[in-house]
């Protein structure tokens, strides 16, 4: 595996994680298929969302891949009125990664980040290594300090 710039962040950081790969088809790049390829437990495969609110700040929010954003509670975790999910067309552009290959690590800039607080019930949990086919494995406290991050209820 090439590395990437959220493996470079890490290993700078001296934080342990380790990886998984796993083959890539563009019908299957949802968090549950990765959890089933990785032969993981799709609660503990966290998805990364971008969505900017009222006034056009961005947030980005890593939620269990079984389940889904609650806008409302994301709004209230970022102290917005109103958030909403940006237009998968303009992932790239704002972040640098493509869609099922977007990790919380690493994006061109650093935007307010929050992660599931259901994260901190496992020992591990798997993130985008930002790219498609590979994922990183890590304690979700050091996540949290390598974003850096904040935990909230998002789901």
């Amino acid at each position: 595996m090439a590395k990437t710039n959220a493996v470079r962040i890490l290993e700078s950081r001296n934080i342990q994680f380790s990886t998984e790969s796993y083959e890539v088809t563009e019908d299957e790049l949802d968090a549950v298929s990765v959890a089933r390829k990785i032969g993981m437990d799709p609660d503990m495969v966290f998805k990364t969302l971008v969505a900017r609110n009222e006034s056009n700040q961005l947030f980005v929010f890593v939620i269990p891949g079984s389940c889904e954003l609650d806008l409302k509670k994301a709004a209230r975790a970022s102290g917005s009125k109103k958030i909403e999910m940006i237009k998968v067309k303009e992932l790239f552009d704002l972040t640098g990664y493509i869609r099922g290959g977007c990790s919380p690590i690493g994006m061109k800039k650093p935007f307010p980040t929050f992660i599931d607080e259901t994260s901190l019930l496992f020992d591990l949990i798997s993130i985008s290594a930002g790219v498609r086919g590979t994922q990183i494995l890590v304690s979700p406290s050091d996540l949290i300090t390598a974003i850096p991050a904040e935990t909230a209820d998002l789901i």
